[in-house]
């Protein structure tokens, strides 16, 4: 058994994925490219469903659109009080984004231009996404809902009730049918799109979930929670496949490679002097090159490989929509774009 994870169904881990499935033992490795200085914290960041541009945002309101051609900035986009979460439509036309004043904002990507702002929930929203066709979006929030909106015009479709804290984050499936939303009442919840009646809920996490991705071929979800644990579960039927643990004290966030090949994760790493510095002078105690993103191999649950460039809490990791790079942004103010590299071992 490998010391990185819980093998928990019959038949092992997650099969390989058919572009690498030649390969035994496949492995990934990333090296830092160039590095995107932000004016305050960066939470989320997205690529444009073609690649072309990656977006990034901060605590202070800026959403940032970099050229990933040139590494240079585009444009500055305002969102008042705050940006949490950023999603592209999948035209890559527009973009949404959720922020700290209770509102779901779409902007033109072309000229960064307001389209709409779409209010109803109450309190702080912590996550956005565009659904496969483009025509809804989710929100969910501080207020404990998952809130699905008609895309063209903004009308509120309907509000689902049912997690008992914070909702931090929201998936589609990548059929668009379903949506998982992860909450700090410890459980994952999945909906139906069409009705918006739940489906079920996921269970087995200690503390608060905050990371929350559904693999592209509509497999699997992976879930990072305070716990310092990654779960793996099969969406079909909500069974728990397998769980990763290893060195992050809390798990931020967690995303598939397109190919579902592989997983990438963040948080904040396990570290008592940290923690007694923090609760002495109220400061965060920051060391240089702690491995705060990790890489993990899907089909077997393998740590591949810890990123270290980072010097803070690592807040979202996200793949290109080719597979080719790694965006992470954190806590120190930066947000590293990671060049990866696939290779696979002899046979055996």
């Amino acid at each position: 058994m490998l010391r990185n994870a819980i093998p928990l169904v019959l038949g092992g881990f997650l099969p390989l994925s058919p572009a690498i499935a030649a390969a035994q033992s496949p492995s990934i490795r990333a090296g830092v490219v160039h590095t995107f200085q932000q004016s305050a914290e960066p939470r989320q960041v997205a690529f444009t469903p073609g690649g072309e541009i990656l977006a990034t945002t901060t605590v202070n309101g800026e959403i940032r659109l970099w050229d990933m051609a040139s590494r240079g900035l585009l444009r500055t986009i305002d969102h008042p009080g705050g940006v949490t979460s950023v999603a592209f439509h999948p035209d890559g036309a527009t973009l949404a984004s959720g922020g700290y004043d209770g509102k779901v904002r779409i902007w033109r990507t072309g000229d960064g231009g307001a389209v709409r702002a779409l209010a109803g929930h109450a309190g702080a929203v912590w996550s956005v996404a565009y659904s496969p066709g483009g025509d809804r979006i989710a929100s969910s929030g501080e207020d404990r809902t998952v809130r699905l909106w008609s895309a063209g015009d903004g009308v509120l479709l309907r509000s689902m009730a049912g997690h008992e804290l914070n909702v931090w984050q929201v998936v589609f499936s990548p059929d668009g049918a379903r949506l998982a939303s992860s909450s700090f009442d410890k459980t994952i919840r999945l909906w139906r799109v069409e009705t918006g009646a739940p489906i079920r809920t996921l269970v087995g996490h200690r503390q608060a979930i905050v990371g929350l991705a559904w693999s592209r071929d509509g497999r699997f979800i992976a879930s990072g929670s305070d716990d310092s644990s990654i779960r793996l579960w099969r969406a079909r039927d909500g069974a728990l496949v397998s769980i990763l643990t290893g060195g992050t004290d809390h798990v931020y966030t967690v995303d598939f490679s397109p190919d579902g090949a592989w997983l990438a994760t963040g948080g904040r790493e396990k570290g008592a002097l940290g923690t007694l510095w923090k609760q002495l002078t109220g400061n965060r105690f920051r060391r240089s090159n702690d491995p705060t993103v990790r890489l993990w191999r899907v089909r077997d649950g393998e740590l591949m490989q810890e990123l270290s460039a980072h010097r803070d809490d690592v807040r979202s990791v996200t793949f290109s929509p080719d597979g080719r790079w790694l965006a992470t942004s954190s806590a120190d103010r930066t947000v590293k774009l990671w060049a990866l590299r696939v290779a696979g071992a002899k046979q055996q």
